[in-house]
């Protein structure tokens, strides 16, 4: 172990921020530039532009069941976050540099419709991101005690993952996406890479302790992919909707009906229902975390409809309200305007709280 992180010296804490900054930075580069480049290089449609990002979280969601499942049992690499992390970074670096040769790539394999291809980027970047996230977290409360330097760790990494997050849109902004592409696939490497030798991890996690009110042992971390099933039952209608929509559109089948999008909606709406309404009084520690969970998994399902809309569709109103604009303008606009947003979601806390 480093004498630095014995202890737990600033330096240690930027090193121990850097791989979830990668990970933050490389999901600032997909909000900025992957619908951007879908439309204006590859001239997808609007519509399919949504499907490509309709495999993303889906992809997300499974990989975070199965992460969620083996993470916390696993060591190899000599580590228990390490290899999340390595194959997460490397994996979104990739497909970073995908981004803007998915034609290449399309033709070396012998491909006619580009549309398979560039699900199949957006998945695995997105799965790759997902992957590494939780492990970049979960490696601070590994390696520092609970109390003040847990919270200064992550302190720490809110800062210097905002703050590249802030960088990446600027650069779009200043260059154009093309830079932040290629220099965006160097720096998720590099900062993901890099730190994981400079931390050792512990080989055993802390015990469970028990429940003092009553007395019920709190399990340690990691689900079974049931247990993590039933954690996201709010969200079943979104990705079974996710799902099947993606599928016809790859089969090139049209419904006749929207029977199936009633009945999605109607299941979502149920869950949803079941998950707000339902008490946590008189339950059990765990079983009143996972109600609460649940709730804010519910609520805050219908706010990322939103955010997830403005990330997709900014550069189609862009166009819209601004057809005059080159593509590379377009994109430095858009960039420009999550700068913006990014920039007051981190001043905006500080000072109002």
């Amino acid at each position: 172990m480093l004498d630095i992180q014995k202890r737990l010296t600033n330096s240690f804490y930027v090193i121990l921020s850097l791989p979830a900054t990668a990970m933050g930075f490389a999901l600032s580069v997909q909000i900025s530039a992957l619908s951007w480049i879908l439309s204006t290089q590859y001239h997808l449609e609007i519509e399919d532009i949504g499907l490509v990002w309709a495999a993303g979280p889906i992809a997300g969601i499974l990989g975070q069941v199965i992460i969620g499942a083996i993470s916390d049992n696993v060591w190899f690499f000599n580590g228990r976050r390490r290899p999340f992390i390595l194959i997460g970074g490397v994996l979104a670096a990739l497909m970073l540099l995908a981004l803007p040769n998915i034609d290449v790539i399309n033709k070396a394999m012998g491909l006619e419709a580009i549309l398979g291809m560039a699900i199949a980027v957006a998945l695995t970047l997105d799965l790759a991101i997902n992957v590494s996230f939780n492990p970049t977290r979960s490696i601070i409360a590994d390696v520092t005690p609970e109390g003040k330097e847990r919270t200064k760790g992550y302190t720490w990494m809110q800062t210097i993952s905002g703050t590249f997050g802030v960088l990446a849109y600027a650069v779009g902004a200043v260059w154009d996406n093309y830079t932040l592409i290629y220099s965006g696939a160097i720096l998720v490497l590099l900062l993901s890479i890099i730190p994981t030798f400079f931390i050792e991890e512990p080989r055993e996690l802390q015990a469970a302790e028990p429940d003092e009110e009553d007395g019920e042992v709190v399990h340690k971390p990691g689900f079974s992919l049931r247990e993590t099933f039933m954690a996201i039952r709010p969200l079943w209608g979104f990705l079974l909707y996710a799902i099947y929509g993606i599928s016809l559109r790859l089969g090139g089948i049209s419904p006749k009906t929207h029977y199936f999008e009633l009945f999605c909606l109607a299941l979502t709406l149920a869950l949803m229902a079941q998950a707000l309404l339902k008490s946590e009084e008189g339950k059990k520690r765990s079983e009143a975390g996972m109600i609460g969970f649940q709730k804010v998994l519910a609520a805050h399902s219908f706010t990322w409809i939103g955010v997830q809309t403005m990330f997709i569709y900014m550069f189609a109103y862009v166009n819209y309200r601004l057809p005059e604009l080159g593509d590379v303008s377009m994109g430095r606009v858009v960039s420009i305007s999550f700068l913006i947003l990014n920039a007051v979601g981190a001043i905006l806390p500080a000072t109002v709280l």
